[in-house]
Protein backbone atom coordinates (compact mmCIF):
# COMPACT_ATOMS: atom_id res chain seq x y z
CA UNK A 1 0.00 0.00 0.00
CA UNK A 2 1.63 3.22 -0.94
CA UNK A 3 1.77 6.03 1.30
CA UNK A 4 -0.23 9.45 0.83
CA UNK A 5 1.64 12.84 -0.15
CA UNK A 6 1.17 14.36 3.20
CA UNK A 7 3.05 11.25 4.64
CA UNK A 8 5.67 11.54 2.25
CA UNK A 9 6.17 15.40 2.96
CA UNK A 10 6.58 14.50 6.79
CA UNK A 11 8.53 10.97 6.67
CA UNK A 12 10.26 10.95 3.74
CA UNK A 13 13.99 12.05 3.59
CA UNK A 14 14.18 15.53 1.44
CA UNK A 15 16.60 15.28 -2.02
CA UNK A 16 19.76 17.64 -0.77
CA UNK A 17 19.64 19.26 -4.22
CA UNK A 18 17.22 21.48 -3.61
CA UNK A 19 18.73 24.18 -1.61
CA UNK A 20 19.41 27.81 -1.30
CA UNK A 21 21.80 30.20 0.21
CA UNK A 22 20.86 33.42 1.75
CA UNK A 23 23.52 36.00 2.77
CA UNK A 24 22.24 39.30 4.40
CA UNK A 25 18.76 38.88 2.81
CA UNK A 26 20.19 38.37 -0.23
CA UNK A 27 20.03 34.78 -2.17
CA UNK A 28 22.96 33.00 -4.24
CA UNK A 29 23.08 30.15 -6.31
CA UNK A 30 26.12 27.64 -5.31
CA UNK A 31 26.48 24.14 -6.32
CA UNK A 32 27.65 22.81 -3.07
CA UNK A 33 27.57 24.22 0.71
CA UNK A 34 29.85 21.57 2.90
CA UNK A 35 31.15 22.27 6.54
CA UNK A 36 27.52 22.60 8.22
CA UNK A 37 28.14 20.93 11.82
CA UNK A 38 26.93 21.86 15.30
CA UNK A 39 29.49 20.18 17.98
CA UNK A 40 29.76 19.05 21.39
CA UNK A 41 32.12 18.74 24.06
CA UNK A 42 31.33 16.15 26.57
CA UNK A 43 32.95 17.13 30.17
CA UNK A 44 33.31 14.04 32.93
CA UNK A 45 32.99 15.54 36.38
CA UNK A 46 32.55 14.41 40.15
CA UNK A 47 30.20 15.81 42.60
CA UNK A 48 29.67 15.35 46.22
CA UNK A 49 27.51 12.16 46.01
CA UNK A 50 29.54 10.67 43.15
CA UNK A 51 31.10 7.88 45.41
CA UNK A 52 27.62 6.41 45.58
CA UNK A 53 25.96 7.59 42.06
CA UNK A 54 28.95 7.46 39.79
CA UNK A 55 30.63 10.41 37.90
CA UNK A 56 28.14 12.06 35.89
CA UNK A 57 29.18 13.71 32.16
CA UNK A 58 27.35 15.93 30.37
CA UNK A 59 28.08 17.76 27.53
CA UNK A 60 28.85 21.37 26.95
CA UNK A 61 28.73 23.50 22.98
CA UNK A 62 31.90 23.67 21.36
CA UNK A 63 33.99 26.66 21.56
CA UNK A 64 35.42 28.64 18.69
CA UNK A 65 34.94 28.41 14.93
CA UNK A 66 34.29 25.79 12.22
CA UNK A 67 34.75 25.95 8.36
CA UNK A 68 31.96 26.03 5.99
CA UNK A 69 32.56 25.46 2.07
CA UNK A 70 30.55 26.94 -0.47
CA UNK A 71 31.15 25.98 -4.44
CA UNK A 72 29.83 28.46 -7.27
CA UNK A 73 30.29 28.37 -10.83
CA UNK A 74 32.27 30.94 -12.17
CA UNK A 75 30.65 33.93 -14.60
CA UNK A 76 31.97 36.68 -15.62
CA UNK A 77 29.43 39.65 -14.45
CA UNK A 78 29.11 37.68 -10.59
CA UNK A 79 31.83 39.39 -8.43
CA UNK A 80 29.74 38.55 -4.84
CA UNK A 81 32.35 36.58 -4.24
CA UNK A 82 35.37 38.85 -4.81
CA UNK A 83 33.52 41.48 -3.43
CA UNK A 84 33.03 39.74 0.34
CA UNK A 85 36.50 38.54 0.15
CA UNK A 86 38.13 41.80 -0.30
CA UNK A 87 36.59 43.73 2.04
CA UNK A 88 38.39 45.89 4.32
CA UNK A 89 37.95 45.20 7.15
CA UNK A 90 36.50 42.13 6.70
CA UNK A 91 32.53 41.80 6.90
CA UNK A 92 30.90 39.37 9.09
CA UNK A 93 28.01 38.15 7.56
CA UNK A 94 24.50 36.35 8.25
CA UNK A 95 23.95 33.28 6.53
CA UNK A 96 20.82 30.90 5.54
CA UNK A 97 21.09 27.81 4.23
CA UNK A 98 17.91 26.84 3.21
CA UNK A 99 16.84 22.85 2.40
CA UNK A 100 13.34 23.61 0.32
CA UNK A 101 10.37 20.99 -1.08
CA UNK A 102 9.37 20.54 -4.59
CA UNK A 103 8.26 23.89 -4.50
CA UNK A 104 11.21 25.91 -3.31
CA UNK A 105 9.58 26.51 0.34
CA UNK A 106 12.25 26.28 3.07
CA UNK A 107 11.68 22.83 5.36
CA UNK A 108 14.67 22.98 7.37
CA UNK A 109 17.36 25.99 7.73
CA UNK A 110 20.39 26.34 9.04
CA UNK A 111 21.30 29.60 10.66
CA UNK A 112 24.86 30.88 10.97
CA UNK A 113 25.37 33.98 13.24
CA UNK A 114 28.88 35.30 11.39
CA UNK A 115 30.29 34.55 8.52
CA UNK A 116 33.81 35.89 7.07
CA UNK A 117 35.44 34.45 3.98
CA UNK A 118 39.28 33.51 4.47
CA UNK A 119 40.02 31.74 1.20
CA UNK A 120 38.49 31.46 -2.36
CA UNK A 121 40.40 29.04 -4.39
CA UNK A 122 40.12 29.58 -8.37
CA UNK A 123 38.32 27.15 -10.63
CA UNK A 124 40.67 24.23 -11.82
CA UNK A 125 41.66 25.01 -15.58
CA UNK A 126 42.62 22.29 -17.92
CA UNK A 127 43.10 22.11 -21.62
CA UNK A 128 41.29 18.40 -22.29
CA UNK A 129 38.03 19.04 -20.29
CA UNK A 130 35.02 20.65 -20.67
CA UNK A 131 33.89 21.13 -16.79
CA UNK A 132 32.39 24.22 -15.48
CA UNK A 133 34.66 26.46 -13.79
CA UNK A 134 33.73 26.26 -10.25
CA UNK A 135 34.93 28.71 -7.48
CA UNK A 136 35.58 27.54 -4.05
CA UNK A 137 34.77 29.83 -0.79
CA UNK A 138 35.89 29.32 2.65
CA UNK A 139 34.18 30.80 5.76
CA UNK A 140 35.24 30.71 9.47
CA UNK A 141 31.55 30.63 11.06
CA UNK A 142 30.19 31.34 14.39
CA UNK A 143 27.33 30.01 15.54
CA UNK A 144 24.85 27.94 13.79
CA UNK A 145 21.02 27.06 14.80
CA UNK A 146 18.91 24.58 12.95
CA UNK A 147 15.21 25.55 11.97
CA UNK A 148 12.65 23.09 10.99
CA UNK A 149 9.66 25.13 9.60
Amino acid sequence: MTDSTATQKAFYPLPAYNFRVTVDAVSASFTEVTGLAIEYETVAYRHGFSRWQGERVTRVPKMGHSTVTLKKGTTASDTFLTDWLTADPPEARAMAISLCDEAGAPVVVWHIKEAIPVKLNAPSFEVTGNQVAIETLELLVSSISVEHV
